[in-house]
């Protein structure tokens, strides 16, 4: 009985990791196909600020998401210097919100 158990936690846990994983790539390829990674890095500052510079800022904020999406969507100027992002109105709320989340678990 016990071993079913620990058997069913572990296809569970398998597949929450899968479907993380699928998460991640699929907002690595949002980004690049709409020329997010030619000013920001997962780990390196390009033009904008690292991926996981934006986390480290908006950890613990209830409201990241929220903010990152507007970020995106809206665009911004004075954040990370003086270079302003450029606006990407052409995103889904369903697109923005992947991007924020998948932006805030990178380290």
């Amino acid at each position: 009985m016990f071993s079913k158990f620990i058997g069913g936690i572990f296809v569970v846990l398998t597949l929450s990791v899968a479907g993380s994983a699928q998460a991640n790539d699929e907002a690595l390829e949002l980004a690049k196909k709409n020329a997010c990674t030619a000013c920001h890095g997962v780990n390196n500052k390009i033009v904008g600020p690292a991926y996981s510079d934006v986390a480290a800022k908006y950890a613990g904020q209830d409201d990241a998401v929220a903010q990152l999406k507007d970020s995106i969507k809206n665009g911004g100027k004075g954040n990370w210097g003086q270079t302003p992002m450029p606006a990407q109105p052409q995103l889904s709320d369903e697109q923005l919100t992947l991007l924020a989340e998948w932006i805030l678990t990178l380290k």
